[in-house]
Protein backbone atom coordinates (compact mmCIF):
# COMPACT_ATOMS: atom_id res chain seq x y z
CA UNK A 1 0.00 0.00 0.00
CA UNK A 2 2.93 2.22 0.52
CA UNK A 3 4.63 1.43 -2.41
CA UNK A 4 1.61 2.06 -4.05
CA UNK A 5 0.85 5.39 -2.80
CA UNK A 6 4.90 6.43 -3.52
CA UNK A 7 4.09 5.22 -7.10
CA UNK A 8 0.75 7.21 -8.03
CA UNK A 9 1.16 9.88 -5.63
CA UNK A 10 1.27 12.60 -8.04
CA UNK A 11 -2.05 11.16 -9.05
CA UNK A 12 -3.40 10.82 -5.95
CA UNK A 13 -2.99 14.30 -5.48
CA UNK A 14 -5.01 15.50 -8.21
CA UNK A 15 -7.66 13.52 -7.51
CA UNK A 16 -7.98 14.76 -3.75
CA UNK A 17 -7.75 18.71 -5.60
CA UNK A 18 -10.38 17.84 -7.99
CA UNK A 19 -12.14 16.12 -5.19
CA UNK A 20 -11.65 19.38 -3.40
CA UNK A 21 -12.29 21.51 -5.75
CA UNK A 22 -15.59 20.14 -6.61
CA UNK A 23 -17.10 19.86 -3.26
CA UNK A 24 -16.11 23.65 -2.66
CA UNK A 25 -17.94 23.86 -6.07
CA UNK A 26 -21.30 21.61 -4.68
CA UNK A 27 -21.23 24.45 -1.49
CA UNK A 28 -20.69 27.53 -3.46
CA UNK A 29 -23.42 26.86 -6.17
CA UNK A 30 -25.44 25.47 -3.05
CA UNK A 31 -24.82 28.54 -0.60
CA UNK A 32 -25.48 30.83 -4.20
CA UNK A 33 -22.39 33.22 -4.24
CA UNK A 34 -20.87 35.06 -6.90
CA UNK A 35 -17.40 35.18 -5.29
CA UNK A 36 -15.42 32.60 -5.12
CA UNK A 37 -14.32 30.90 -1.97
CA UNK A 38 -10.73 30.83 -3.29
CA UNK A 39 -11.29 34.83 -3.03
CA UNK A 40 -12.73 34.80 0.21
CA UNK A 41 -10.42 32.46 2.13
CA UNK A 42 -7.32 34.86 0.28
CA UNK A 43 -8.80 37.93 1.38
CA UNK A 44 -9.46 36.66 4.79
CA UNK A 45 -5.33 35.40 4.90
CA UNK A 46 -4.13 38.79 3.30
CA UNK A 47 -6.32 41.50 5.05
CA UNK A 48 -4.74 41.65 8.26
CA UNK A 49 -1.35 41.78 7.32
CA UNK A 50 -2.55 44.65 4.17
CA UNK A 51 -4.16 46.43 7.37
CA UNK A 52 -0.50 46.36 9.49
CA UNK A 53 1.62 47.56 6.54
CA UNK A 54 -1.04 50.57 5.82
CA UNK A 55 -0.89 51.57 9.80
CA UNK A 56 2.76 51.25 10.04
CA UNK A 57 3.27 53.78 6.69
CA UNK A 58 0.72 56.24 7.71
CA UNK A 59 2.37 56.71 10.88
CA UNK A 60 5.81 57.31 9.31
CA UNK A 61 4.40 59.30 6.54
CA UNK A 62 3.18 61.55 9.28
CA UNK A 63 5.67 61.73 11.93
CA UNK A 64 8.33 63.30 8.78
CA UNK A 65 5.51 65.57 7.48
CA UNK A 66 5.36 67.39 10.91
CA UNK A 67 8.58 66.95 11.30
CA UNK A 68 9.68 68.76 8.28
CA UNK A 69 6.70 71.20 7.54
CA UNK A 70 5.76 72.41 10.79
CA UNK A 71 9.25 72.24 12.19
CA UNK A 72 9.36 76.56 12.08
CA UNK A 73 5.94 76.51 14.15
CA UNK A 74 7.09 77.58 17.23
CA UNK A 75 8.62 79.93 15.47
CA UNK A 76 5.80 81.85 13.86
CA UNK A 77 4.21 81.96 16.75
CA UNK A 78 6.89 83.54 18.75
CA UNK A 79 7.27 86.18 16.09
CA UNK A 80 3.43 86.78 16.06
CA UNK A 81 3.29 87.30 19.69
CA UNK A 82 6.04 90.15 19.71
CA UNK A 83 4.27 91.74 16.42
CA UNK A 84 0.72 91.76 18.60
CA UNK A 85 2.77 93.64 21.38
CA UNK A 86 4.49 95.78 19.03
CA UNK A 87 0.38 96.61 17.78
CA UNK A 88 -0.97 97.11 21.20
CA UNK A 89 1.79 99.54 22.13
CA UNK A 90 1.65 101.45 19.18
CA UNK A 91 -2.55 101.22 19.24
CA UNK A 92 -2.34 103.04 22.90
CA UNK A 93 0.08 105.28 21.98
CA UNK A 94 -2.03 106.73 19.20
CA UNK A 95 -5.06 106.46 21.11
CA UNK A 96 -3.05 109.01 24.22
CA UNK A 97 -1.76 111.21 20.82
CA UNK A 98 -5.76 111.25 19.82
CA UNK A 99 -6.93 112.40 23.04
CA UNK A 100 -4.15 114.86 23.80
CA UNK A 101 -4.93 116.59 20.71
CA UNK A 102 -8.80 116.91 21.30
CA UNK A 103 -7.77 118.48 25.00
CA UNK A 104 -5.13 120.57 23.33
CA UNK A 105 -7.93 122.03 20.90
CA UNK A 106 -10.09 122.39 22.62
CA UNK A 107 -7.97 124.37 25.20
CA UNK A 108 -6.90 126.22 22.04
CA UNK A 109 -10.56 127.28 21.64
CA UNK A 110 -11.41 127.63 25.16
CA UNK A 111 -8.17 130.06 25.09
CA UNK A 112 -10.03 131.92 22.13
CA UNK A 113 -13.28 132.27 23.81
CA UNK A 114 -12.74 133.62 27.29
CA UNK A 115 -11.15 136.96 27.36
CA UNK A 116 -9.07 136.54 30.66
CA UNK A 117 -5.18 135.68 29.36
CA UNK A 118 -4.32 132.39 30.33
CA UNK A 119 -1.47 129.93 30.23
CA UNK A 120 -1.38 126.56 29.15
CA UNK A 121 0.40 123.63 30.98
CA UNK A 122 1.03 120.32 31.95
CA UNK A 123 0.34 118.03 34.42
CA UNK A 124 3.54 115.86 35.41
CA UNK A 125 3.23 114.92 38.96
CA UNK A 126 0.76 114.61 42.68
CA UNK A 127 1.47 115.08 45.74
CA UNK A 128 3.67 112.52 47.77
CA UNK A 129 0.70 112.04 50.78
CA UNK A 130 -2.41 109.59 50.25
CA UNK A 131 -4.63 111.89 51.02
CA UNK A 132 -2.76 114.82 49.26
CA UNK A 133 -4.79 117.00 46.54
CA UNK A 134 -1.95 119.01 44.79
CA UNK A 135 -0.42 118.81 41.56
CA UNK A 136 2.76 120.07 40.06
CA UNK A 137 2.52 121.58 36.56
CA UNK A 138 5.25 122.53 34.10
CA UNK A 139 4.85 126.62 34.47
CA UNK A 140 6.75 128.53 37.16
CA UNK A 141 7.74 131.91 38.31
CA UNK A 142 9.76 132.33 35.05
CA UNK A 143 6.74 131.76 32.47
CA UNK A 144 4.57 134.56 34.86
CA UNK A 145 3.21 132.53 37.21
CA UNK A 146 2.52 133.80 40.76
CA UNK A 147 1.18 132.47 43.98
CA UNK A 148 -2.25 132.76 44.14
CA UNK A 149 -3.48 132.32 40.43
CA UNK A 150 -6.48 130.08 39.55
CA UNK A 151 -6.51 127.39 37.21
CA UNK A 152 -9.22 126.17 35.29
CA UNK A 153 -10.24 123.92 32.47
CA UNK A 154 -12.77 123.86 29.43
CA UNK A 155 -15.05 122.16 31.86
CA UNK A 156 -14.68 124.37 35.03
CA UNK A 157 -12.03 125.57 37.47
CA UNK A 158 -9.29 123.05 38.94
CA UNK A 159 -7.94 124.76 41.92
CA UNK A 160 -5.30 127.64 43.13
CA UNK A 161 -1.53 128.09 42.52
CA UNK A 162 -0.38 127.08 46.07
CA UNK A 163 3.29 127.34 45.56
CA UNK A 164 5.70 129.00 42.07
CA UNK A 165 8.83 127.65 41.59
CA UNK A 166 11.46 128.52 38.99
CA UNK A 167 10.06 125.86 36.72
CA UNK A 168 7.30 124.41 38.15
CA UNK A 169 3.74 124.97 40.58
CA UNK A 170 1.94 123.57 42.68
CA UNK A 171 -1.62 123.85 42.47
CA UNK A 172 -4.15 123.33 45.52
CA UNK A 173 -7.43 121.14 44.04
CA UNK A 174 -10.63 122.56 43.86
CA UNK A 175 -11.14 119.35 46.35
CA UNK A 176 -8.73 120.04 49.17
CA UNK A 177 -10.35 120.50 52.77
CA UNK A 178 -8.30 123.91 52.48
CA UNK A 179 -9.90 125.01 49.49
CA UNK A 180 -12.44 127.73 49.12
CA UNK A 181 -13.82 129.46 46.57
CA UNK A 182 -17.00 132.52 45.93
CA UNK A 183 -20.18 130.93 43.72
CA UNK A 184 -23.16 131.93 42.78
CA UNK A 185 -26.08 130.01 41.64
CA UNK A 186 -26.88 130.35 38.06
CA UNK A 187 -31.42 129.73 37.97
CA UNK A 188 -31.77 132.16 41.68
CA UNK A 189 -28.46 134.15 41.86
CA UNK A 190 -27.89 132.94 45.12
CA UNK A 191 -24.14 133.37 46.50
CA UNK A 192 -22.16 130.53 48.40
CA UNK A 193 -19.26 129.78 49.47
CA UNK A 194 -17.67 126.35 47.84
CA UNK A 195 -15.24 124.25 49.79
CA UNK A 196 -13.34 120.81 49.32
CA UNK A 197 -14.42 117.51 51.14
CA UNK A 198 -10.97 115.74 50.62
CA UNK A 199 -12.66 113.17 48.46
CA UNK A 200 -14.18 113.58 44.75
CA UNK A 201 -17.03 116.16 45.69
CA UNK A 202 -17.41 119.65 47.37
CA UNK A 203 -19.89 121.34 49.41
CA UNK A 204 -21.19 124.85 49.19
CA UNK A 205 -21.92 126.53 52.30
CA UNK A 206 -23.49 129.93 54.31
CA UNK A 207 -26.49 129.70 51.90
CA UNK A 208 -29.64 129.90 54.27
CA UNK A 209 -32.88 128.03 54.45
CA UNK A 210 -34.95 130.40 53.07
CA UNK A 211 -32.62 130.96 49.57
CA UNK A 212 -33.82 128.46 46.86
CA UNK A 213 -31.37 125.82 45.58
CA UNK A 214 -32.56 122.89 43.30
CA UNK A 215 -30.25 120.22 42.42
CA UNK A 216 -29.23 119.92 39.19
CA UNK A 217 -28.31 123.67 39.22
CA UNK A 218 -24.63 124.95 38.43
CA UNK A 219 -22.61 127.30 40.65
CA UNK A 220 -20.48 129.70 38.59
CA UNK A 221 -17.81 131.56 40.31
CA UNK A 222 -18.69 135.02 41.62
CA UNK A 223 -15.49 136.62 41.77
CA UNK A 224 -15.83 138.14 45.55
CA UNK A 225 -12.72 135.58 46.30
CA UNK A 226 -10.19 137.89 44.16
CA UNK A 227 -8.63 134.90 42.84
CA UNK A 228 -11.02 133.31 40.60
CA UNK A 229 -12.76 135.92 37.89
CA UNK A 230 -16.72 135.91 37.35
CA UNK A 231 -18.33 133.55 34.99
CA UNK A 232 -16.61 130.43 35.07
CA UNK A 233 -18.38 127.49 35.53
CA UNK A 234 -17.28 125.66 39.34
CA UNK A 235 -19.93 122.71 40.37
CA UNK A 236 -22.95 120.56 39.46
CA UNK A 237 -25.70 120.52 42.42
CA UNK A 238 -26.46 116.55 43.59
CA UNK A 239 -27.96 116.79 47.26
CA UNK A 240 -29.71 119.81 48.59
CA UNK A 241 -30.70 119.36 52.55
CA UNK A 242 -32.09 121.86 54.84
CA UNK A 243 -29.68 122.24 57.81
CA UNK A 244 -29.69 124.07 61.34
CA UNK A 245 -28.97 127.91 59.59
CA UNK A 246 -28.08 127.19 56.51
CA UNK A 247 -28.65 124.55 53.67
CA UNK A 248 -26.14 121.23 53.88
CA UNK A 249 -25.58 121.45 49.62
CA UNK A 250 -23.23 118.58 48.02
CA UNK A 251 -21.71 119.29 44.42
CA UNK A 252 -19.54 117.66 41.82
CA UNK A 253 -16.46 119.50 40.91
CA UNK A 254 -17.18 120.23 36.98
CA UNK A 255 -13.35 121.14 36.29
CA UNK A 256 -12.37 117.08 37.38
CA UNK A 257 -14.96 115.46 35.57
CA UNK A 258 -12.55 114.44 32.49
CA UNK A 259 -9.34 113.72 34.66
CA UNK A 260 -6.79 116.65 34.49
CA UNK A 261 -3.86 116.17 31.75
CA UNK A 262 -4.11 119.89 30.75
CA UNK A 263 -4.58 123.11 32.85
CA UNK A 264 -4.60 126.53 32.01
CA UNK A 265 -2.90 129.38 34.67
CA UNK A 266 -5.33 132.32 34.44
CA UNK A 267 -2.19 135.06 34.57
CA UNK A 268 -4.40 138.10 33.56
CA UNK A 269 -8.20 137.39 35.19
CA UNK A 270 -11.35 139.10 33.63
CA UNK A 271 -15.08 138.73 34.73
CA UNK A 272 -17.28 137.78 32.09
CA UNK A 273 -21.32 137.67 32.32
CA UNK A 274 -22.80 134.25 34.00
CA UNK A 275 -24.96 132.45 31.22
CA UNK A 276 -28.35 132.77 31.36
CA UNK A 277 -30.24 129.57 31.94
CA UNK A 278 -31.10 127.31 29.40
CA UNK A 279 -34.61 126.98 28.42
CA UNK A 280 -35.78 123.85 26.18
CA UNK A 281 -37.57 124.75 22.87
CA UNK A 282 -36.49 128.33 23.24
CA UNK A 283 -37.14 128.58 19.41
CA UNK A 284 -40.11 127.74 17.87
CA UNK A 285 -40.49 127.93 14.17
CA UNK A 286 -43.85 130.21 12.98
CA UNK A 287 -45.07 128.99 9.27
CA UNK A 288 -46.95 132.41 7.43
CA UNK A 289 -50.31 133.26 8.31
CA UNK A 290 -53.13 131.34 6.01
CA UNK A 291 -54.54 133.92 3.51
CA UNK A 292 -57.68 135.53 4.42
CA UNK A 293 -56.42 134.83 8.07
CA UNK A 294 -57.81 137.66 10.83
CA UNK A 295 -55.84 139.23 12.93
CA UNK A 296 -58.09 138.05 16.01
CA UNK A 297 -57.49 134.12 14.65
CA UNK A 298 -55.75 132.78 17.94
CA UNK A 299 -53.78 130.47 15.60
CA UNK A 300 -52.08 133.87 14.20
CA UNK A 301 -50.51 135.43 17.28
CA UNK A 302 -47.32 134.35 18.30
CA UNK A 303 -46.48 131.96 20.62
CA UNK A 304 -44.94 132.97 24.38
CA UNK A 305 -41.69 131.04 24.87
CA UNK A 306 -42.00 128.39 27.48
CA UNK A 307 -42.19 128.91 30.64
CA UNK A 308 -44.83 129.30 33.87
CA UNK A 309 -48.14 130.75 34.10
CA UNK A 310 -46.82 133.89 35.41
CA UNK A 311 -44.21 134.27 32.40
CA UNK A 312 -46.93 133.70 29.97
CA UNK A 313 -49.32 136.47 31.94
CA UNK A 314 -46.29 138.63 31.45
CA UNK A 315 -45.66 138.22 28.04
CA UNK A 316 -49.14 138.82 27.34
CA UNK A 317 -49.50 142.21 28.98
CA UNK A 318 -46.14 143.20 27.19
CA UNK A 319 -47.89 142.58 23.81
CA UNK A 320 -50.86 144.36 24.65
CA UNK A 321 -49.01 146.73 26.43
CA UNK A 322 -46.36 147.43 22.78
CA UNK A 323 -49.95 147.22 20.71
CA UNK A 324 -51.31 150.45 22.35
CA UNK A 325 -47.77 152.27 22.44
CA UNK A 326 -47.67 152.45 26.25
CA UNK A 327 -43.50 152.07 28.12
CA UNK A 328 -43.59 149.93 31.46
CA UNK A 329 -41.84 152.65 34.11
CA UNK A 330 -42.57 155.69 31.76
CA UNK A 331 -46.12 156.62 32.26
CA UNK A 332 -46.64 160.12 33.72
CA UNK A 333 -48.99 160.96 36.16
CA UNK A 334 -52.92 161.35 34.69
CA UNK A 335 -51.84 159.74 31.36
CA UNK A 336 -54.46 156.95 30.55
CA UNK A 337 -53.37 153.56 31.32
CA UNK A 338 -53.41 150.72 28.93
CA UNK A 339 -56.41 148.45 28.17
CA UNK A 340 -55.22 145.03 29.53
CA UNK A 341 -58.52 143.44 28.79
CA UNK A 342 -58.23 143.71 25.52
CA UNK A 343 -57.03 140.07 23.15
CA UNK A 344 -53.82 140.42 21.88
CA UNK A 345 -55.22 140.39 18.27
CA UNK A 346 -57.79 143.28 18.94
CA UNK A 347 -55.21 144.96 20.33
CA UNK A 348 -53.44 145.42 16.89
CA UNK A 349 -56.15 146.05 15.40
CA UNK A 350 -57.08 148.75 17.84
CA UNK A 351 -53.54 150.56 17.23
CA UNK A 352 -53.59 149.84 13.61
CA UNK A 353 -57.11 151.61 13.27
CA UNK A 354 -57.73 154.61 16.16
CA UNK A 355 -61.32 155.08 14.69
CA UNK A 356 -62.34 151.36 16.15
CA UNK A 357 -61.71 152.27 19.20
CA UNK A 358 -64.03 152.43 22.13
CA UNK A 359 -64.22 156.59 23.29
CA UNK A 360 -64.64 157.09 26.65
CA UNK A 361 -67.67 159.66 27.51
CA UNK A 362 -65.52 162.94 27.71
CA UNK A 363 -63.71 162.37 24.69
CA UNK A 364 -64.97 164.49 21.44
CA UNK A 365 -66.63 162.38 18.99
CA UNK A 366 -64.91 161.81 15.20
CA UNK A 367 -65.81 164.45 12.76
CA UNK A 368 -65.63 164.14 8.92
CA UNK A 369 -64.88 166.69 6.21
CA UNK A 370 -68.34 165.35 4.75
CA UNK A 371 -70.87 167.33 4.32
CA UNK A 372 -74.06 167.63 6.64
CA UNK A 373 -77.02 165.49 4.74
CA UNK A 374 -79.88 167.51 3.19
CA UNK A 375 -83.25 167.51 5.48
CA UNK A 376 -84.99 164.83 4.62
CA UNK A 377 -82.99 162.53 2.96
CA UNK A 378 -81.23 159.28 4.21
CA UNK A 379 -78.42 157.61 2.31
CA UNK A 380 -79.47 153.84 1.62
CA UNK A 381 -77.17 150.73 0.95
CA UNK A 382 -75.49 150.54 -2.47
CA UNK A 383 -75.87 154.21 -3.06
CA UNK A 384 -72.78 157.18 -2.68
CA UNK A 385 -72.96 159.09 0.21
CA UNK A 386 -75.07 162.53 0.29
CA UNK A 387 -71.18 164.37 0.15
CA UNK A 388 -70.96 162.59 -3.21
CA UNK A 389 -74.46 163.73 -4.93
CA UNK A 390 -74.24 166.55 -6.68
CA UNK A 391 -75.85 170.01 -5.82
CA UNK A 392 -78.69 171.69 -7.71
CA UNK A 393 -77.91 174.08 -10.12
CA UNK A 394 -78.97 178.08 -9.40
CA UNK A 395 -80.17 178.05 -13.06
CA UNK A 396 -82.65 174.97 -12.32
CA UNK A 397 -86.42 176.15 -11.10
CA UNK A 398 -87.53 174.62 -8.18
CA UNK A 399 -89.91 171.74 -8.64
CA UNK A 400 -93.83 172.43 -8.42
CA UNK A 401 -95.11 171.46 -5.15
CA UNK A 402 -98.33 168.73 -5.16
CA UNK A 403 -101.25 170.80 -4.34
CA UNK A 404 -102.66 169.13 -1.47
CA UNK A 405 -106.55 168.81 -0.37
CA UNK A 406 -106.70 169.95 2.89
CA UNK A 407 -103.83 171.01 5.00
CA UNK A 408 -100.84 171.57 2.94
CA UNK A 409 -97.62 170.41 3.81
CA UNK A 410 -94.36 171.13 2.22
CA UNK A 411 -92.85 168.88 0.27
CA UNK A 412 -89.35 168.06 -0.18
CA UNK A 413 -87.03 169.11 -2.86
CA UNK A 414 -86.72 167.55 -5.73
CA UNK A 415 -83.16 166.30 -6.30
CA UNK A 416 -81.62 167.42 -9.93
CA UNK A 417 -81.30 165.37 -12.82
CA UNK A 418 -77.49 163.79 -12.76
CA UNK A 419 -74.87 164.84 -15.30
CA UNK A 420 -73.42 161.97 -17.68
CA UNK A 421 -71.04 160.25 -15.62
CA UNK A 422 -71.63 161.06 -12.14
CA UNK A 423 -73.22 158.53 -9.25
CA UNK A 424 -77.43 158.64 -8.99
CA UNK A 425 -78.66 160.80 -6.10
CA UNK A 426 -80.45 159.41 -3.28
CA UNK A 427 -83.62 158.82 -3.15
CA UNK A 428 -85.68 161.48 -1.17
CA UNK A 429 -87.20 160.40 2.16
CA UNK A 430 -90.86 160.97 2.71
CA UNK A 431 -91.62 164.57 4.40
CA UNK A 432 -92.99 164.23 8.03
CA UNK A 433 -96.02 165.92 8.14
CA UNK A 434 -97.03 168.41 10.58
CA UNK A 435 -99.33 168.01 13.53
CA UNK A 436 -103.23 169.24 12.65
CA UNK A 437 -104.80 171.59 15.26
CA UNK A 438 -107.91 170.82 14.69
CA UNK A 439 -107.54 167.15 15.81
CA UNK A 440 -106.92 166.31 19.66
CA UNK A 441 -103.33 166.34 21.14
CA UNK A 442 -104.00 162.87 21.88
CA UNK A 443 -104.50 161.76 18.84
CA UNK A 444 -101.65 163.55 17.20
CA UNK A 445 -98.40 162.72 19.37
CA UNK A 446 -95.22 165.04 18.89
CA UNK A 447 -92.98 162.79 16.35
CA UNK A 448 -88.83 162.35 17.66
CA UNK A 449 -86.42 164.60 17.00
CA UNK A 450 -84.66 163.17 14.87
CA UNK A 451 -87.69 163.56 12.20
CA UNK A 452 -88.12 167.02 12.44
CA UNK A 453 -85.57 168.64 9.73
CA UNK A 454 -83.69 171.31 11.35
CA UNK A 455 -82.08 174.08 8.48
CA UNK A 456 -78.67 173.98 8.12
CA UNK A 457 -76.31 176.46 6.61
CA UNK A 458 -74.81 175.81 3.53
CA UNK A 459 -70.87 175.05 2.86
Amino acid sequence: MEHLLNRYRNITALLLAIFAQLILLGYQVRSDQDVRIIRVWAVTAVTPLARGIETLRSSTVGVIENYFVLRDLREDNRRMQAELARLKMENRFLKSELSTAERAKALSVFQARTLSRTLAARVFGTGAGANSRVLFVDRGSLAGVQKGMAVVNPDGIVGKILAAFPTASQVMLITDPDFAAGVVSQKHQVKGALKGLGYANCRVDYIPNEEKVEAGEIFYTSGDDRIFPKGFPAAFVRVVRPGTAFKEILVEPLGMKHGLEEVLILLESVHQAIPENQVASSSLYLAPRPPGASPDDPSSLPKAAVGTDADRLRERYRTVGDAQGHKFGEGLPGSKPPDFNLQPGAARVQATSPSLAPQSPGDPKPTSDAPPAQPGSTPQSGQPAPSTAPKPAASNPPAAKPEAPSTPAPAAPSAPAPKPGSAPPSAPAPAAAKPDPSRPAAANPPGPDSAKPKPQAEP
